[in-house]
């Protein structure tokens, strides 16, 4: 059963296009540090690693928007390197003093930023 699961969320991501796929895993390692933050003592263990998964995340997205090939305008791929800036620097002041609270600042950026992935596609696809 737990085969079939994997398959079914593998196919499923293999269907979004890049913009959604971004905007699921901004999600997912919202979900995952807003889990954390709800239940502050029971799933503290798990801080470190959603940390890693959200920076790793935001590593690679400011990598992909700042490559010279991205034809995002220069003023949103600046917007997205403020944001990952923000983010690295909040997650190394949670590191170095964990509390529940400083999670909630990762936890909006990754849902904005999703939402906003969703709701404005790119130009191609709204002259369909």
């Amino acid at each position: 059963m737990q085969q079939a699961a994997h398959a079914y969320a593998r196919a499923s991501e293999a269907a979004l296009s890049p913009r959604e796929l971004e905007a699921a895993v901004l999600i997912k390692a919202a979900s995952r540090l807003q889990a954390i933050s709800d239940d502050w003592e029971g799933r503290r263990p798990d801080l470190g690693e959603a940390l890693h998964f959200n920076q790793k995340l935001w590593t690679i997205l400011v990598t992909s928007v700042t490559d010279d090939n991205n034809p995002v305008p220069s003023d949103v791929k600046q917007s997205i390197v403020d944001l990952a800036m923000f983010t690295f620097n909040r997650t190394v002041a949670v590191l170095a003093d964990p509390e529940a609270t400083k999670l909630t600042a990762l936890v909006n950026i990754n849902r904005e930023v999703a939402a906003g992935l969703r709701a404005n596609p790119p130009a191609q696809s709204r002259a369909a």
